[in-house]
């Protein structure tokens, strides 16, 4: 049976969440402050990334936690005074990440990645945005032999044992794939299954207009409450109040404060990241991450795009691009990178969760209250395959993947 349904944010989550929801027949509404692609999913990689059936662990070995506390790596960077809110959360991450906690945490988290292109592949065509991707997959540079030698033989093993493209790239082959390079790197590992997408905010935009296309609606608004209301929902706009029988929250790095709102205290937090394009006369043929300082470059349509680690600190705190500049000292020591495109460096907030699994089902007490968050590094890459997962469930189908890995059931 259709309902009414709010879907309360325009990243790819949300967006994807309100297509599979309205290919089912629902009369769908979406809901953002901003127009569909402009917060969380504007500022990543650009990549869908196939390959990713391991989720980011905490580091649990000394000599790397050590690193990351005297502020030796650039791939994490942290603000002295917001750990101490941080930490029980961040203690659970790391809980999570010894080998008997992350084994089935990543088992689960590799069944929703494997459906990750062939999700995308149908809203891709029906959207008319084949233009925007490219199907040659990325590229994990060493600048040490020793650490890509070590690196190789975890890859080939997960692409094994997960039938996944990889390709061990020697110093010479990955000249030879990268010609813009100034200098030779240790060596690659290529993913080939993986898609780059050249703006992600614009692929968003497309789904979104499509979703308006196939007769939902858009909404540019800023929610301000949400409230039952009778058997239904509310919700408290700057200037409109909306209703529907049911709402999904997809708000990614806003959806803790607004489950707390509703007295849900989920184990949530942020990583912060950074990003700004660059001229660049000889672009590269894929992303390249440079994988000891931890950044990536991603060619873009508005230049090459360097992106950083992750950054501790509160979602709104002052900026801090030490990552990025640093990032950027070394790219120019590997490119003939010209100027910033972006006066200011993009800066913006992943959603995680203390086990590194998105949260997807219905809320635990507010009937025809649905939850969508928390995909940390990978909502870009898992927006249609959870938006398919939750739509069936809200429509009562059989769900095409077990769902109590992700339940907000769980905490």
């Amino acid at each position: 049976m259709s309902s009414e349904i709010l879907v309360l944010g325009a990243g790819m989550v949300g967006v994807s969440t309100a297509l599979a929801l309205r290919q089912r027949g629902h009369h769908v509404t979406l809901v953002d402050r901003k127009a569909p692609g402009l917060e969380t999913s504007y500022g990543n990689a650009g990549l869908i990334q196939r390959e990713a059936v391991m989720p980011y662990a905490f580091p649990r070995d000394l000599r790397t936690l050590a690193g990351v506390a005297l502020g030796r790596g650039n791939d994490v960077h942290y603000q002295l005074p917001a750990m101490p809110a941080l930490a029980p959360r961040l203690l659970r991450y790391w809980a999570n990440s010894a080998p008997a906690a992350y084994a089935p945490l990543a088992q689960a988290y590799g069944q929703l990645i494997a459906h990750c292109l062939s999700e995308h592949a149908g809203w891709v065509e029906k959207a008319g945005a084949q233009d925007l991707v490219k199907r040659q997959g990325w590229v994990r540079g060493f600048l040490e032999p020793a650490g890509f030698d070590e690196a190789c033989g975890q890859a080939l093993q997960i692409a094994r044992e997960h039938a996944l493209g990889c390709e061990v790239l020697d110093s010479s082959a990955l000249g030879r794939l990268m010609p813009a390079l100034r200098r030779p790197l240790a060596g690659g590992i290529h993913w080939t299954d993986p898609w780059a997408v050249s703006d992600p905010g614009e692929l968003v935009a497309r789904y979104a207009r499509l979703l308006q296309g196939m007769g939902g609606e858009v909404v540019r608004a800023e929610v301000q409450s949400l409230q039952p209301l009778g058997a239904g929902w509310q919700v408290q706009t700057h200037d409109s109040v909306l209703q529907a029988a049911q709402v999904v929250l997809a708000f990614g790095p806003w959806a803790d404060g607004a489950t707390r709102a509703l007295g849900y205290r989920l184990p949530l937090f942020v990583k912060r990241g950074y990003h700004r394009h660059y001229a660049m006369d000889k672009p590269l043929p894929m992303p390249l991450l440079v994988t000891e300082p931890g950044f990536m470059l991603a060619p873009m349509a508005r230049g090459l795009r360097i992106t950083t680690g992750a950054e501790f600190a509160a979602q709104d705190a002052p900026p801090s691009p030490v990552q990025l500049a640093q990032a950027e000292r070394m790219a120019r020591g590997l490119l003939d990178l010209g100027e910033g495109v972006e006066a200011q460096p993009w800066l913006g907030a992943r959603p995680c969760t203390v086990d590194m699994n998105p949260v997807i089902g219905a809320a635990p007490r507010h009937p025809g209250l649905w939850f969508n968050f928390g995909h940390g590094h990978q909502g870009f890459t898992l927006g249609p395959a959870s938006g398919r997962l939750l739509a069936e469930l809200i429509s009562g189908e059989a769900p095409y993947l077990d769902p109590r890995p992700y339940s907000p059931q769980r905490f």
